[in-house]
């Protein structure tokens, strides 16, 4: 039992490592000046272009290559089949979580990789989820078709749903006492395939894929800073280039469902970061340098986890009105929120990367080791079972500064394409150069006061 306990313990700390102690040898509080002024004059200058030729250049496709659209129920076959496999593992395999493949699947290959690949290369998750391709096989054995769901999903529900799923994803991966844990794993990860199989069998899997199942809710949204995009024509997927966010800036105004989840999304990232510093420890009463374990920050942690989002989506909402108001012809706080809420994207992926980052490099090493014995066997599989983790890639001050100047530059970087997007969605809400600058002034702030915010998150301290 006690070792149990210290495997789960070490898996989960190992899961959200980042080293940040090296990081206060460097000088950050010229990063964060630095980066506040980076976004800040990003603005200043786009306050005095013309959105136009952003507009025009968010409009253009170079085309690359045409694809077949076949493959999709193949590759969601056998990723289902990959998925059995992990959930397998966790019940039957080592207790410990950096030797058993399903915890460094999902929280690391999953949560971490696969998010950021979403964000490069577009929405691989819609072909590779273990779901359509079993749902395709059983709508073919019963001759229902793809249009054979017997109930619909009340519009009314938005994306409520997901954002009820992505809350509860989020708490099980920080509040919860033992995420890591193999078989408890296991068993959420079974029950949540079968929840969202059966609720894709009774409303339709597309209706349900969009705003029930939060993995396609998130993944989807996060695919729109993709340049690349797939568009279906003749019986073939057409892939064509574009700026990175033009999909955001063409998307159609999110319900305040959707408008809740994205920033939950974010929200969720900055608490895991905030909980673990002095500063958060400290407020809840808890001595960093003598943490208590999980179970005593159960309920801080909660709160804190709530407080996070209450506080972002209140201060999203009121620099919206703000800005909506100053401008010459108001939107509406529904229609603006609902499009400047797509700026949110780019922020939300450079926050997943900076704050992942060292969980991928390291614990990513201790997947391809975990994927050739899943079950502790002595196999080798694909011939990396004999893996050799080099953790000294986050280790030392050399490393330590390549990995907070990368951190660094996604956050800056994430922030100023947050601030370009917002801009053109400005545009096109109140059709003047002048009311899309002047209605930007109190969001960019927002974007500014956050920038700050991120890079302090960084450069502190944290323990538990």
């Amino acid at each position: 039992m006690a070792s149990a306990f210290v495997a789960v313990s070490r898996g989960e700390a190992m899961a959200h490592a980042s080293e940040r102690g090296h990081v206060l040898l460097l000088p950050t509080h010229y990063y964060v000046a630095g980066g506040a002024l980076a976004v800040s004059l990003s603005f200043l200058v786009l306050a005095f272009l013309s959105p136009r030729p952003l507009e025009e250049m968010a409009r253009k496709r170079l085309l690359l290559l045409a694809l077949p659209s076949t493959g999709r129920t193949l590759a969601s076959l056998l990723s289902f089949a990959v998925f059995a496999c992990l959930v397998a593992a966790g019940f039957l395999g080592s207790r410990d979580p950096l030797s058993n493949p399903l915890p460094l699947a999902v929280w690391t290959l999953l949560w971490v990789g696969l998010t950021l690949a979403q964000g490069i290369f577009g929405n691989l998750w819609a072909r590779i989820n273990p779901w359509y391709g079993p749902w395709r096989v059983v709508m073919a054995l019963t001759g229902r078709g793809e249009a054979g769901e017997p109930f619909r999903l009340p519009k009314a529900w938005g994306y409520w749903p997901a954002v009820m799923l992505l809350f509860a994803f989020a708490w099980f991966e920080l509040v919860y006492l033992a995420p890591d844990d193999p078989a408890r794993l296991a068993a959420a990860c079974l029950a949540y395939w079968l929840f969202s199989f059966a609720g894709m069998l009774l409303f339709g899997y597309e209706d349900w894929a969009r705003r029930v199942e939060f993995l396609s809710t998130f993944f989807s949204m996060i695919a729109r800073l993709s340049p690349f995009e797939a568009k279906e024509e003749d019986a073939c997927r057409q892939l064509a280039l574009r700026l990175p966010g033009a999909k955001a800036v063409d998307s159609d105004p999110l319900p305040p469902s959707g408008v809740a989840f994205l920033l939950l999304a974010l929200s969720s990232v900055s608490f895991d970061g905030f909980m673990r510093t002095f500063t958060w420890l400290g407020l809840i009463g808890i001595n960093p340098l003598d943490f208590p374990g999980r179970s005593a920050v159960i309920l801080p942690n909660s709160l804190g986890l709530a407080a996070m989002f209450a506080a972002l989506v209140a201060v999203f909402l009121i620099a919206v009105a703000l800005g909506d108001r100053m401008a010459a012809r108001p939107a509406g706080l529904g229609q603006s929120a609902g499009l400047l809420v797509w700026s949110i994207v780019p922020i939300s992926m450079a926050y997943h990367f900076s704050h992942y980052l060292t969980a991928l490099l390291v614990n990513g090493q201790y997947a391809l080791a975990a994927l050739s014995d899943p079950l502790s066997k002595g196999w080798n599989l694909f011939g990396t079972a004999g893996f050799h983790v080099q953790a000294g890639v986050a280790l030392g001050a050399q490393s330590a500064w390549m990995i907070w100047n990368a951190q660094v530059a996604a956050i800056i970087g994430g922030h100023m394409l947050a601030v370009v997007i917002a801009h053109v969605i400005a545009y096109r809400i109140h059709g003047s150069q002048r009311d899309a600058a002047t209605s930007q002034i109190p969001l960019a702030a927002l974007m500014v006061g956050y920038t700050v915010f991120g890079l302090w998150l960084l450069s502190s301290p944290t323990a538990g």
